[in-house]
């Protein structure tokens, strides 16, 4: 074997060392990289299970754009080594080499598994943190549904409760309407003479005030009579009663 020849081999096997070693680093850099990504993410995902933060992670965004830098020095360097791989290839296959020389055969084979292994931990590791990234997008967009929906089910559940109260507000005066009623029904005749009984009671509702006079002949407007009234104040609406004059003629029998 010619020196001229000789020395291109140990040249390009010079080359193919140093990417190996530059790789190397550079991988075991990339994997660290993921693996800190991962533990992040494990613990963020620990953080929200006991409380309502939903903060990203802790600069995400700049592992995101150390990942895309370091990938892509990887592939070049890889890239780069492909190449004196493929040039350490011609060599062992060019006219006046050997091709039978086992020692050039073998480095040429260990320099391809070197190769082989880089470029298949490369794509583990990159498919591995692509694949965490992309579960934690999805699972920070699950904890905002989550929070977006306990959010409006409080919504719903405050409107549901005022309106429950509203609705038993309601329900109690008119359990109390009732039982006034009934009171003045058994009153009026134990008056003697048959005085009129005035009852009038008013509910204010949604802003919409209900005013109303009941006698012991029939329901009056409180509007159109003019009556002294003795007022006792209840929780829910005002009420008051009244023996305070004769019935009009026309509210004989």
């Amino acid at each position: 074997m010619a020196a001229g020849t000789s020395n291109y081999w140990e040249d390009l096997r010079k080359q193919a060392r140093q990417l190996e070693n530059e790789l190397d680093l550079k991988l075991v850099s990339f994997s660290k990289l993921c693996t800190s990504y991962s533990h992040s993410s494990a613990r963020d995902g620990r953080r929200d299970r006991y409380s309502s933060d939903t903060t990203p992670l802790l600069n995400g965004s700049s592992q995101d754009r150390m990942f895309e830098t370091m990938a892509i020095e990887i592939e070049q360097l890889l890239a780069r080594l492909t190449g004196v791989n493929d040039k350490m290839a011609e060599y062992t296959n060019s006219a006046g080499v050997p091709s039978l020389n086992a020692a050039l055969m073998h480095t040429l084979q260990r320099h391809r598994d070197i190769l082989q292994d880089y470029t298949h931990e490369f794509h583990k590791t990159k498919a591995n943190f692509v694949a965490i990234r992309e579960r934690e997008n999805l699972m920070g967009s699950v904890r905002k549904d989550i929070e977006s929906y306990k959010s409006g089910s409080g919504v719903n559940n405050r409107r549901t409760e005022l309106f429950l109260k509203e609705h038993d507000h309601l329900r109690n005066s008119d359990r109390l309407i009732e039982e006034t009623i009934r009171v003045l029904r058994n009153l009026v005749p134990q008056l003697d003479p048959p005085w009129f009984v005035c009852f009038y009671f008013w509910v204010t509702h949604e802003g919409n005030e209900s005013k109303h006079c009941y006698g012991n002949k029939r329901k009056y407007d409180f509007t159109e009579r003019n009556v002294e009234i003795n007022s006792q104040q209840n929780e829910h609406f005002g009420q008051s009663f009244s023996c305070c004059e004769q019935p009009d003629p026309e509210d004989q029998p």
